[in-house]
């Protein structure tokens, strides 16, 4: 009987690779959450490009009608003391009304994000509907 062909063991070295790397990602230890503070929920208070950028929990707002205007899961982001209307997505990740399409880890990459969008301009009040 004839040894493995380079085909054949070309073959399967790709099914080993293959392997190993699905088993990396289904690990227990592993994670696509990002290592650093910009996807916590933790207070901050910062000088980002020379914008005050907070966050902070925040307790539901309610509108005409006991309606709910808070779609940042209980937490109020601020640029230079002006509200920035924040959303968290359904896989995690945060957007802003500033910077709708370009989703981040958390409520501070956002301020960061909207600041970035800005270049200077002031942050308008977004009025509740």
């Amino acid at each position: 009987m004839p040894g493995p062909t380079r085909r054949r063991a070309l073959t399967a070295g790709a099914a080993l690779a293959a392997a190993a790397g699905v088993s990396a990602l289904l690990a227990p230890g592993a994670s696509a959450a990002p290592h650093s503070h910009e996807g916590s929920l933790e207070p901050f208070d910062e000088v980002y490009k020379g914008r005050r950028i907070q966050g902070r929990p925040a307790a539901m707002e309610h509108g005409a009608g006991g309606h709910r205007h808070d779609h940042g899961g209980g937490y109020a982001v601020f640029v230079d003391g002006v509200r920035l209307h924040v959303m968290r997505n359904a896989d995690g990740s945060w957007i802003s009304v500033v910077s709708h399409y370009d989703p981040v880890p958390g409520p501070r990459a956002a301020a960061r994000a909207a600041v970035d969008e800005l270049q200077g301009a002031a942050l308008l009040p977004f009025p509740a509907n």
